[in-house]
């Protein structure tokens, strides 16, 4: 099976996963330039949205995301990418993105 991109106008929501805690990292956007250099270089590569421009997980901070697997959900418009972090996955220096508790 192939991501569909023209479901999200070009971007497929994707979560990334550290692959030994199976905690969630991070969700982000890949289009398809993206998606091809994530398995091409086995590292993550994602689209930025704000910035209109491709980003390298890491590329700054070295805290790159090794890609081990990959996979895509039912309808082919969502990826699940589980890694091995190099590092924190949040630009805080979090491990997670998701640290902000809702009151129920």
């Amino acid at each position: 099976m192939k991501p569909d991109f023209d479901k999200g106008n070009g971007l497929l929501p994707t979560v990334v996963q550290d692959i030994r805690t199976k905690e969630v990292l991070m969700v982000a956007w890949m289009n398809e330039e993206s998606f091809h250099k994530t398995l091409e270089t086995k590292e993550t590569w994602f689209w930025s949205r704000s910035r209109q421009e491709l980003w390298h997980k890491g590329g700054t901070s070295g805290h790159v995301q090794r890609v081990v697997k990959m996979d895509l959900d039912c309808d082919g418009d969502t990826l699940l990418v589980q890694v091995e972090p190099q590092g924190p996955a949040c630009h805080t220096g979090r491990i997670s993105c998701f640290f902000n508790d809702i009151e129920l």
